[in-house]
């Protein structure tokens, strides 16, 4: 198991993001911050208190790169989540992804990578 971190979700998807939760939780870590908006997710990077973050590609009508950017300035580990099809940003292509479907073993796989 990897060490145990505090995550921020950026899901916009109510029950994709109660199944990571779970996920998370079984994995050993927790959750200090859950997000649906852009907005939300940027508020939460400046009010800290988490290791690492699950970005959703798209929150609603928004792509997630300035909240991926806001937690590259403050070094912040992130893994972008996506069911396909999205084309990363060259200034993001080193971050780990999480392909939708999740299961409990590509999580762990992709924490593991962080």
């Amino acid at each position: 198991m990897t060490e145990s971190r505090t995550f921020l979700i950026a899901e916009d998807e109510a029950m994709i993001a109660m199944l990571l939760e779970d996920f998370i939780d079984l994995a050993g870590h927790q959750i200090a911050a859950m997000v649906a908006s852009l907005e939300d997710g940027l508020a939460a990077v400046q009010a800290g208190g988490f290791d690492a973050a699950i970005l959703d590609v798209n929150l609603g009508r928004d792509k997630v790169w300035p909240l991926a950017d806001a937690l590259r300035e403050a070094s912040v580990p992130y893994i972008f989540a996506t069911g396909g099809g999205d084309t990363i940003p060259s200034e993001h292509a080193s971050a780990p992804t999480l392909p939708k479907p999740y299961t409990l073993a590509s999580l762990e796989a992709v924490l593991a990578r962080l």
